[in-house]
């Protein structure tokens, strides 16, 4: 059984390392925003009832690796997990990443289908405020767990990550 978790703030690079780890290793890549979210929608949220089954449904695969965090699915999450992988970019990372994304990225990993991606200041915010708050509850989590763990702490740390795995972009 090859299952991973990958956490980390938004704009970190999560859905980009599943998707170079899902290749290499032949593991099914699941993305939480695009199950969070309605496709052709401007990130709108589904049901959380609706929401929880699709992550449920996810974690009964033998071999994925998701990312994204998503608290209320952690718990159940880790205990399927046999890795986990914390990306802990600096928030001025995030947001310049987020930036870059919104304004220039038009195929990215982890895009929602039909939707588009725009500057938002509740996102602004999330990154800026609410971000290095749960920064802390992940470090912690991650202390905590018993699995197979790597963090990587830097854009820089996140790139020698690829070369060192052969991973692909």
């Amino acid at each position: 059984m090859a299952t991973i978790c990958i956490l980390g703030p938004s704009n970190s690079g999560k859905s980009t390392l599943a998707d170079a780890i899902a290749r290499k290793r032949g593991l099914e890549p699941v993305h939480l925003d695009l199950l969070h979210h309605l496709p052709n929608t401007d990130w709108e949220a589904r049901p959380k009832g609706e929401f929880i089954a699709l992550h449920d449904a996810a974690i009964a695969g033998e071999r994925w690796v998701m990312d994204g965090n998503y608290s209320i699915c952690i718990p159940q999450r880790f205990r399927r997990a046999s890795g986990l992988i914390l990306l802990d970019i600096s928030t001025p990372a995030s947001l310049l990443r987020y930036f870059r994304r919104s304004w220039f990225e038009k195929n990215r990993r982890g895009a929602l289908e039909g939707g588009r991606d725009s500057v938002k200041w509740d996102m602004i915010h999330h990154i800026a405020v609410t971000t290095p708050k749960n920064r802390r509850r992940y470090q912690a989590m991650f202390e905590e767990l018993d699995l197979p763990k790597l963090q990587l702490s830097s854009v820089r740390a996140i790139k020698q990550c690829f070369r060192d795995w052969d991973l692909a972009m």
